[in-house]
């Protein structure tokens, strides 16, 4: 494995495991949010996506680790947002 190919995915790991602790945190400690076990783990999911769609193939000009730790970090508000309206 190549230097750069592994720190791109130590970015998108680490966006995808702060959101998910932010996420379970959040969710344990306020009352403003309740989420459950398993869209705690959505960010993770981001990050799975992340690590089988990259086997090789040509990549667009949106398909960059950057993108892919932003999405993940979405994910974890959208999470938030969605468990705060419920």
């Amino acid at each position: 494995m190549e230097i750069e190919r592994a720190r791109e995915d130590a970015l998108v790991a680490a966006s995808a495991a702060a959101a998910t602790v932010a996420v379970a945190l959040l969710s344990s400690f306020t009352a403003l949010v309740s989420v459950g076990r398993l869209p705690t783990l959505a960010p993770l999911a981001v990050y799975a996506l992340y690590l089988f769609s990259r086997k090789g193939g040509p990549y667009g000009a949106f398909d960059t680790a950057r993108n892919w730790a932003v999405a993940a970090a979405a994910t974890g508000v959208v999470v938030l947002a969605v468990s705060a309206v419920i």
